[in-house]
């Protein structure tokens, strides 16, 4: 996935670039809006994040701009600003979401990931082993059969399926429920989501490890 980082902050953009690159990103920065602007209309991305207090251009120029081109292009907006008129103006300008500074890196990549699946198109479900992926419906079928899946539990499926032999962390997973929209409380267990998973994918060739003191991790059983 090629992702424009459009960030003046040199310490913030460089470790961005060095945690978004061991995500498995493929990093283009833009050190103000004007890069960021000109790196859009001449390069091909998937996702974009923007900071709204870019130099030159501001972030909100920049994506007034990509979204008379590029309107699906997912981008996803960092501000410092706390005020509800900001957020909402991001939003209106174009934004598909936004995370205010400061922010913890898992949160930003939950986020980004949930993006990602939100705009794959219709006619490219994910498959892993038996299980198929169907992201537009929300829907899991093994060998053809439906699976019963809660709204957590989809989003947990969702996670491991596209991190596939990647271990994936249990903040990974908290921040992905809260950019889903979940609350979170009393009685959301990740070990209790994790146990129903692997019950009911059983019959679908793929198996759910757990990597101890770091997270979970997905992997098909056969060929």
């Amino acid at each position: 996935m090629k992702l424009l980082l459009a960030e003046d902050d040199a310490m913030l953009a460089d470790a961005l670039q060095t945690q978004l690159g061991g995500a498995g990103f493929e990093v283009e920065h833009a050190p103000n809006g004007a890069v960021a602007d000109y790196l859009l209309q001449k390069q091909n991305f998937d996702i974009a994040v923007l900071d709204i207090g870019l130099p030159m251009m501001d972030g909100l120029a920049v994506l007034q701009h990509v979204r008379q081109t590029q309107p699906s292009l997912p981008v996803l907006l960092l501000t410092a600003r706390d005020a509800l008129d900001d957020r909402v103006a991001g939003l209106q300008a174009g934004a598909d979401d936004y995370v205010t500074k400061p922010f913890d890196f898992p949160e930003l990549l939950a986020r980004l990931q949930a993006l990602l699946r939100r705009s794959q198109p219709a006619s490219t479900p994910a498959l892993l082993g038996r299980l198929t992926l169907d992201h537009t419906s929300r829907r899991a079928l093994v060998g053809g059969e439906p699976l019963d899946l809660s709204g957590r539990e989809w989003s947990l499926l969702e996670l491991l399926v596209q991190q596939r032999d990647k271990v994936v962390t249990k903040e990974q997973i908290t921040q992905t429920w809260i950019a889903d929209g979940g609350e979170l409380g009393a009685g959301n267990s990740i070990e209790v989501y994790i146990h129903r998973l692997r019950r009911k994918l059983e019959d679908a060739g793929l198996v759910i490890r757990t990597v101890r003191g770091l997270g979970y991790l997905m992997e098909a059983t056969g060929p």
